[in-house]
């Protein structure tokens, strides 16, 4: 019999700004990595069971009912013993990714920061500001466990937020966004290339970059594009730049700016406007706001597509319980909240029709260097990690 590869950190792209790995660190990068693999693929499964044969009965019994909605299952669950198990490896893997990851950074961080400072020396397509405030929705949390979140500094021009993040993305995600982490942006490129292949948008925007995991491949996608790519994290900002131009990728203008407040754009300036896994990371207030800048930002004829794990509408109540651990356990509070909301009242509110919505898959291609060949049918959800990202999108009518 056959077994699949399992996905190993060295297949990562070693560009100039990649932390190395000692051998001993790549060891323990490998066992996180297949850690997250056993926790989805043989562990998870479990929690279902456990669910469906003890927790679901008593549930039922108590209360004479089917539970109502995740949240009940979720305190029913609490106590079940497997789930526990297999929340407290997976809220383990990540600490122990960050802990890796920010270990292996600061070993080499003087090295790291020479380089990102010699790529961005007296670049016009750096542009930080001061004057932008960390939102409370991003300064409340360290977000993924990582400690410092994305935005914090701890001497001048520090990156190290941004250099653990660069390495350490492979393993939560197994590999299965390639060997530079750049599924979701590539998926974007090849499904418009397939699905609007006359649409050649000549300035982009894409929100929420971090470090340019999607913006640089949309800016390979369309070379002849002028790209701005926005966060409010200065270390993601300074690393996502030279981590592009080490790339070879120097149509990006990687800027310090807040997606609630974009008046340094004019109307209807952009013919396309991305994000990926950006909304969930949000709240209430941001939400809304940042996606009436959207609509006042694209132009007639424009879209704006956004990649991210499907709203709970439509699933049953365990799929919800168990999507909606980020919310409690992975420091993401929006989590939940984001994928309860009606996309349809949102993009309305916003200023689009709510028959501008689309909602439709978009394939991250599983990297052959990776995993080998697939074969045909092999595919599988995982609950957040599966190649294939949710997206939803509008196309802006003209007035």
């Amino acid at each position: 019999m056959m077994t699949k590869p399992l996905p190993s950190w060295q297949s990562i792209e070693q560009h100039d700004l990649l932390a190395k790995a000692s051998h001993d660190e790549v060891s323990r990068l490998n066992f996180l990595t297949h850690l997250n693999v056993h926790l989805s693929a043989q562990i998870l499964p479990g929690v279902k069971t456990a669910y469906e044969q003890d927790v679901l009965p008593k549930i039922i019994e108590e209360t004479g009912e089917q539970p109502k909605d995740r949240h009940q299952v979720r305190q029913a669950m609490l106590d079940n013993g497997y789930f526990q198990m297999w929340s407290a490896l997976r809220r383990n893997t990540m600490e122990m990714r960050q802990q890796l990851g920010r270990s292996q950074v600061l070993r080499q961080v003087d090295e790291i920061v020479e380089k990102v400072e010699t790529y961005n020396r007296d670049a016009e397509t750096l542009m930080l500001d001061e004057s932008i405030q960390i939102p409370e929705y991003v300064s409340s949390v360290d977000i993924h466990c990582q400690p410092g979140c994305y935005y914090t500094e701890y001497f001048e021009n520090d990156v190290t937020v941004a250099a653990s993040y660069d390495l350490g993305l492979f393993v939560t995600t197994a590999g299965l966004l390639g060997a530079l982490n750049d599924g979701g942006g590539k998926g974007v490129g090849n499904f418009l290339s397939a699905e609007y292949p006359d649409f050649n948008p000549k300035r982009i925007l894409d929100i929420g970059c971090t470090i340019g995991h999607n913006a640089v491949p949309l800016a390979q996608a369309f070379p002849d594009a002028e790209v701005i790519a926005i966060d409010v994290a200065r270390p993601c900002l300074r690393y996502g730049h030279a981590r592009a131009k080490a790339l070879g990728v120097d149509n990006i203008t990687f800027m310090q700016a807040n997606g609630e407040d974009l008046s340094q754009f004019a109307d209807e300036s952009f013919d396309l406007i991305t994000t990926s896994m950006f909304w969930h990371e949000t709240s209430h207030k941001a939400m809304p706001a940042i996606m009436k800048t959207i609509h006042r930002l694209l132009s007639p004829g424009g879209l704006t597509l956004h990649l991210e794990q499907p709203q709970y509408q439509g699933m049953s109540i365990y799929e919800q319980f168990i999507r909606d651990w980020d919310t409690y356990f992975n420091n993401e509070p929006y989590w939940g909240p984001m994928h309860d909301a009606d996309l349809n009242q949102v993009v309305v509110n916003a200023g689009f029709s709510a028959d501008d919505l689309f909602q439709t898959g978009v394939v991250s291609l599983v990297d052959e260097k990776i995993f080998g060949r697939r074969e045909a049918g092999d595919s599988g959800e995982d609950y957040g990690r599966a190649p294939v990202w949710n997206a939803f999108g509008m196309w802006k009518k003209a007035s």
